[in-house]
């Protein structure tokens, strides 16, 4: 069973290819954005690159510590990766909230007001952890490192070494500490349950440890300073999902809501018209090409339209032999002509 293509079908898939090109011009405009605003903080924090760069080596020099510069022009450039490091952190809220723009529009209203206070909660753990890491961590780390140091040898770093150490230990403590969130997103998402990640309290502590080895550099002390901190938030986490009640009832409504509705499909037949109005059916079709769409009928329950097709309907009555024939010459004609003006076209441009 054949039925043709119409001009909504064509307009159909015109749009929705509008569509995603006008997703993609969204998030390419949203994407510029953030570089744009990532830019204007480093014009802005470009004179103070020497500054920024003494404020983060001083979890170093105040240990009585000096550095080198092992690279021909590394004394010139780091400070100015450590403006742009510092940039990218103060534009990150700015950032967070070009995300939040360009998703909000595919989020129900539960998940809005569920997506706000967690992204706001996101960024100051974020900065938490950083603020964390440099205060707490990195002058621990240089104590241990100078009282560790072999006999007659300098522990002296190199600024681009020491650079590459603070940002990886700043991304980890930064993501680190997002674990609250990530507990709170598991429960009300409806993906589990308070009681049963309490149960599991156990694996989360093991893998807070591994994350820790992972995720920061081969020491201990860094290691466990990033562990114990995953675990305390996770518990958190745990806490603060009791006052998120409502939103996990909303969100397991909505999911079964989601659940429930019937799934939709790509195409549609075309639409009959009855004594008691007008009804349009949906089929899956089972395959398609250039000119038909071959759908799956209920052969007991066919109604003849207009153009020669069959949709569903309440009165049939069967082609005789020859109807099914004419039909059958008719689709060969319609075939016929459609390969003329092919051929024809071909030709012309050919011709040209």
């Amino acid at each position: 069973m054949t039925t043709k293509k119409t001009a909504n079908d064509v307009d159909h898939s015109e749009a929705s290819e509008m569509g995603f090109l006008a997703h993609l011009i969204e998030l390419r405009d949203r994407l510029l954005r953030m570089v744009l605003a990532i830019g204007v903080v480093f014009v802005v924090l470009f004179p103070f690159a020497q500054d920024l760069y003494q404020w983060l080596a001083a979890p170093v020099l105040a240990q009585g510590q000096g550095m080198i510069a092992t690279g021909p022009i590394a004394p010139v450039f780091i400070p100015y990766k450590v403006a742009l490091l510092a940039a990218f952190l103060i534009a990150l809220p700015y950032v967070f909230y070009q995300l939040w723009a360009f998703v909000a529009p595919g989020l129900y209203k539960h998940e809005k007001r569920l997506v706000i206070p967690l992204l706001t909660s996101s960024i100051a753990l974020f900065y938490l952890g950083i603020a964390f890491a440099y205060y707490l961590l990195l002058p621990m780390v240089f104590k241990v490192v100078q009282a560790m140091t072999p006999a007659g040898v300098m522990a002296v770093p190199d600024i681009s070494s020491y650079l590459d150490f603070v940002m990886m230990i700043f991304i980890a403590f930064g993501f680190g500490f997002e674990m609250p969130i990530a507990t709170i997103l598991l429960i009300t998402t409806g993906i589990t349950t308070a009681e049963k990640l309490g149960k599991k309290r156990p694996y989360v502590v093991v893998g807070a440890f591994v994350i820790g080895m992972l995720l920061t550099p081969p020491d201990v002390v860094s290691q466990i300073m990033l562990a114990i901190p995953m675990w305390l938030l996770f518990e958190i986490g745990l806490f603060s999902s009791r006052f998120f009640k409502k939103r996990i009832r909303e969100a397991g409504a909505a999911k079964e809501a989601m659940d429930a509705e019937p799934q939709s499909t790509d195409h549609t037949t075309t639409t009959a018209a009855t004594a008691a109005g007008t009804a349009t059916t949906a089929k899956t079709p089972l395959w398609e090409d250039d000119d038909y769409i071959y759908e799956e009928v209920d052969d007991d329950n066919l109604e003849d339209t207009e153009n020669g097709g069959y949709v569903d309907g309440e009165d049939y009555s069967p082609m005789t032999d020859e109807e099914m024939e004419a039909e059958l010459d008719r689709i060969e004609a319609e075939e016929a002509r459609e390969r003329e003006e092919d051929e024809r076209r071909n030709k012309g441009k050919e011709t040209d």
